[in-house]
């Protein structure tokens, strides 16, 4: 088992697996593919049942803490179950709002269709469509104003009688 200063990884590579094994099971027939989709299924509810007992049972010993919501809320395995699950405690909202922390990017709203528009400068990083998937899944859409800003030092351009 690894220290706790060294995650095991290895759950990244989980979703691709279980699709190669989806369509493994799609060469022996359509019946083949149901199936394989049925059980990962019914293990991915049987885990969620569990995580929201967990949840659960921490809430109601006391041990659910803002501390401890923020702990499984910043953790990337934790927080992806927690989301495929309908569990995470923060809306999209606050999970895009805290990714764009430090981006120059801010989030203007979430639309009742699920459309995220966002305003950044000119300039704004690349991969930011992704990171705002990454931490909200449910967002059907991304729209970013890109509307350049005009820099103060022009406003003081006229004032000073400079043309």
């Amino acid at each position: 088992m690894p220290a706790a200063s060294e995650p095991n990884t290895g759950w990244r590579s989980a979703g691709p697996r279980i699709d190669a094994l989806i369509a493994a099971g799609s060469e022996s027939g359509t019946l083949g593919r149901e199936r394989a989709e049925e059980l990962v299924r019914v293990v991915s509810d049987l885990y969620g049942a569990g995580l929201e007992r967990l949840l659960d049972l921490l809430h109601d010993a006391g041990a659910l803490s803002d501390e401890a919501v923020a702990a499984l809320a910043g953790d990337d395995l934790v927080a992806g179950l927690l989301l495929v699950h309908g569990l995470h405690p923060y809306d999209a909202g606050t999970r895009i709002a805290g990714r764009l922390a430090g981006t120059g990017v801010e989030l203007v709203e979430i639309t009742p269709d699920g459309v995220c528009r966002l305003r950044g400068p000119h300039g704004v990083p690349p991969g930011i469509e992704d990171l705002v998937e990454a931490a909200a899944p449910e967002v059907t859409g991304v729209e970013i104003d890109r509307t350049p800003l005009i820099p103060i030092s022009a406003l003081y351009t006229r004032v000073n009688g400079a043309p």
